[in-house]
C-alpha cells in the first residue's frame, strides 16, 4: 500500500454499523436514559446539586449500596443471567429483619447496641444459610428460593414488630445518624468501608478469583477443578452479611423500624446493581458499579421529590428502569450466545 493510500485510509471516517450501534444501546442505553433523567431533574431543581443535598443523597444511598454489594457477589458467583443465574431477592428482607431485631432489642429488651447488632446480624445470616440450603441441597432455582424465603421473612418481621413501628433512641444509633467525620456522615463511611471489604474479597483474593471464574464460565471452572457447590452457596452468606450491616443503617436512617421498608429497598437494590453494570467496560455486575448505581438511584429519587413528583410516580419510574435494565441484560446474553 502506498503512502498516499495509507493516509487516505487513516483519514477516512469510520462508519458505525447498525449492529455496533444496537450493541452499544443494549449495553449503555439504560445508563444513558438514567443520565438524561438526572440532567432533567437537576435542571428542574438546581438545589439537588448543593453540598447539603449531595450529602443527604449519599446517606440515603448507603443502605441501598450495601445490599447491592451483597446482590453483586451473588450475581458474580452464580452468573448474570437474570433468569437462571445468581440472584438473591431476600437480601432486603434480611436487612429489614436485622433492623427489626436491632430495634426490638434496643427498645423493648433493654439490650446494648453491641448485643442488638450481634442478634440482628445472626438473624440475617440465618436467612443466608436457608437460601444456600434451598439452592444447593434442595435444588431450587435461586430466584424461586430467595423469593419464597423473602416472603417468609416478611411474615416473621410482622410477627416480631406486631406490624407496628418501633422507635429507637439508642445513643449509638443517634450517633451513627447525626455524626460526621471530616464532613463525611457516618453512614457514608460505613458504606465506603463495606465497599472496601467486598471489593477486596471479590477482586483481590483467590476466593474472589474462583468466584468470578465459576460465575463467568461454569464449564471452565469445572475443568480447572473448582467446586461450584461450595462457592455458590457462600455467595448467599455474603449477601446475608450485607443485609445484616444494612440493617444498622436502616435503623439509623429512620430512627427505628417501620414494617414494609423491604419493598422499596428491593426495587432500589435490583436497579442499583444492574444499572451499575453499565459502569463496567465489560458491562458486568461489579462492586464499584453497585455503589455508583445506588448513588444514581438515590439521586433520581431525591430529584423527583424536589421536582414535586408524586411519590407513587417515583416507584413507577424505578419500575420502568428495572424493566429496561433487565431487558437489556437479557438481550446482551442472547447476543453473546449467537
Amino acid at each position: 500500500m502506498s503512502k498516499v493510500n495509507l493516509e487516505q485510509t487513516l483519514r477516512k471516517p469510520r462508519r458505525i454499523g447498525v449492529e455496533e450501534l444496537k450493541g452499544f444501546l443494549i449495553r449503555r442505553g439504560p445508563l444513558l436514559l438514567f443520565g438524561l433523567l438526572l440532567v432533567v431533574l437537576a435542571a428542574g431543581a438546581p438545589a439537588i446539586v448543593s453540598a447539603t443535598s449531595i450529602s443527604a443523597i449519599l446517606v440515603q444511598a448507603s443502605p441501598i449500596a450495601i445490599v447491592a454489594f451483597g446482590l453483586a457477589v451473588v450475581v458474580i458467583g452464580g452468573g448474570d443471567d437474570v433468569v437462571v443465574g445468581g440472584i438473591d431477592l431476600s437480601i432486603p428482607a434480611g436487612a429489614a429483619l436485622s433492623a427489626a431485631v436491632i430495634s426490638d432489642q434496643l427498645t423493648n429488651r433493654g439490650a446494648s447496641f453491641a448485643q442488638a447488632f450481634v442478634f440482628g446480624l445472626l438473624a440475617a445470616l440465618l436467612v443466608g444459610v436457608i437460601n444456600a440450603t434451598l439452592v444447593t441441597v434442595v435444588g431450587l432455582a435461586p430466584i424461586l428460593a430467595t423469593l419464597a424465603v423473602s416472603a417468609s421473612v416478611v411474615g416473621v418481621i410482622r410477627v416480631l414488630t406486631t406490624n407496628r413501628r418501633i422507635n429507637v433512641e439508642d445513643p449509638t444509633i443517634l450517633w451513627i445518624r447525626d455524626t460526621s467525620i471530616f464532613g463525611a456522615p457516618i453512614p457514608v463511611l460505613i458504606m465506603l468501608m463495606t465497599f472496601g471489604l467486598f471489593g477486596y474479597v471479590v477482586h483481590r483474593t483467590r476466593y474472589g478469583m474462583r468466584l468470578r471464574t465459576v460465575g463467568g464460565n461454569l464449564d471452565a471452572g469445572l475443568s480447572v477443578g473448582l467446586k461450584p457447590r461450595i462457592l455458590v452457596p457462600s455467595t448467599f452468606i455474603w449477601g446475608a452479611l450485607a443485609a445484616g450491616l444494612a440493617g444498622v443503617l436502616l435503623v439509623a436512617r429512620g430512627s427505628g423500624m417501620s414494617p414494609g421498608i423491604e419493598e422499596r429497598l428491593l426495587v432500589d437494590m435490583v436497579l442499583a446493581t444492574f444499572v451499575g453494570a453499565a459502569f463496567s467496560s465489560k458491562n458486568i455486575v461489579t462492586i464499584l458499579g453497585s455503589m455508583l448505581g445506588a448513588i444514581l438511584v438515590s439521586f433520581m429519587a431525591t430529584g423527583l421529590i424536589l421536582n414535586r413528583v408524586d411519590n407513587s410516580w417515583v416507584d413507577g419510574w424505578k419500575g420502568v428502569l428495572i424493566m429496561l435494565v433487565v431487558t437489556a441484560a437479557a438481550l446482551q446474553t442472547r447476543r453473546s450466545r449467537q
